[in-house]
């Protein structure tokens, strides 16, 4: 009988552990342990009661019960604690550079464990992300440098041997490359500061409707073969405080990314209009194109993410520039978003109406989500 009632404890023991942790509903991890606690104890009290029942020695009993208390203990807190034994081995692996490693968090675990488990996982999610994208990045910014450059060269050396005429069309498409490099040391040079986390402003303040119509005449140039027109509704009165070449930043890299994604001969808007119980300047950009699914709204502006290709001026990009237009309107206490719009994408930019000078150092970096 007694074998009987020791095997009938195993086999509720191991039914129990099959289930998964007997304290899964629980929150807290000290709530846990002194339900094991708890539950360690009742076991041992009712074994030495059966074994004190049927004759057997206390001296025995006393051991034999101390022994089962401590093995169940053992069991249910090992489950307790594997996760920290898998995130130790993970971040090892992290270390010498793996980023594909993941803690396999029970998603029925509330407690602090099953928590930092699960942070941990998208910890290394965003890890694996940015340093793939960061090669990715790398492997483009280098293709982008080596075109302007062995045009370039091929360019001066056909001038050298006499081959073509320094003509004025010749000098232009040299001067054309000149300017592609100087965008890209550009870009790069946005990158370190972005990746800084801190840039200095040099406040003063413009009119709006001029500053954007310096804004884009350079892009409408750029983008003249595909015929798109930019239709503006932008109060003349409209005044604004900040950096001019921050916000052009700003302001270039949205408007260009609406260019890139809309088809040729179609409008792209943009509004304005001032928020004058925030003390704001909201703008809106709108291309009439396909709608950005919400649940890729927010990973539009991480860093080194590119959009879907549609038939616009596509230029293959490095996928930071929306990521910089958010660090850029940051630096002013400001946001960047996409918002709903029946019409098309629509890229809601909000800006302070008088810079506070808050936000001239330590804006942290766009992060990569």
């Amino acid at each position: 009988m007694r074998k009987a009632n020791m095997q009938n404890i195993r086999e509720g023991s191991e039914k129990l552990l099959e289930k998964g942790r007997p304290v899964a509903l629980f929150s807290s991890l000290k709530v846990e342990l002194s339900a094991i606690i708890v539950f360690s104890t009742a076991i041992a009290f009712v074994m030495a009661w059966f074994l004190l029942k049927v004759g057997l020695s206390g001296w025995i009993a006393m051991p034999v019960t101390m022994v089962v208390a401590l093995g169940i203990t053992y069991v249910f807190s090992r489950g307790l604690t594997a996760p920290l034994k898998q995130m130790r081995d993970a971040a090892e692996s992290m270390a010498d550079g793996r980023y594909d490693v993941r803690v396999n968090a029970d998603e029925r675990r509330n407690d602090e464990v099953g928590q930092l488990a699960r942070s941990f996982n998208v910890m290394a999610g965003e890890l694996e992300h940015a340093d793939k994208m960061r090669r990715d990045m790398v492997a483009n910014v280098s293709h982008e440098l080596r075109t302007p450059v062995s045009a370039l060269q091929a360019m001066l050396e056909n001038l050298a041997d006499g081959v073509v005429e320094p003509t004025e069309a010749n000098m232009n498409r040299i001067l054309d490359q000149t300017h592609r490099l100087s965008d890209l040391i550009a870009f790069l040079l946005d990158l370190s500061r972005m990746e800084a986390g801190a840039a200095s402003l040099n406040t003063e303040q413009f009119n709006f409707a001029d500053f954007l119509d310096e804004t884009v005449e350079p892009l409408e140039i750029a983008d003249a073969g595909h015929n798109h027109n930019v239709r503006f509704r932008i109060p003349r009165s409209i005044t604004l405080e900040g950096d001019k070449d921050r916000l052009r930043q700003l302001f270039t890299n949205v408007i260009s990314n609406a260019f890139k994604h809309s088809d040729d001969d179609t409008d792209i808007l943009i509004q304005a209009h001032e928020d004058h119980i925030r003390g704001t300047v909201v703008t809106n950009v709108v291309n009439f194109g396909t709608q950005i699914p919400r649940s890729e709204r927010a990973d539009i502006f991480r860093r080194f993410v590119k959009g879907n290709n549609g038939v616009g001026t596509e230029s293959g990009g490095t996928g930071i520039g929306l990521s910089i237009a958010r660090w850029a309107a940051g630096l002013h206490g400001g946001t960047v978003r996409v918002v709903d719009d029946a019409r098309g994408p629509d890229f809601e930019i909000t800006l302070p109406k008088h810079h506070d000078g808050d936000h001239n150092q330590g804006s942290p970096a766009p992060a990569a989500l």
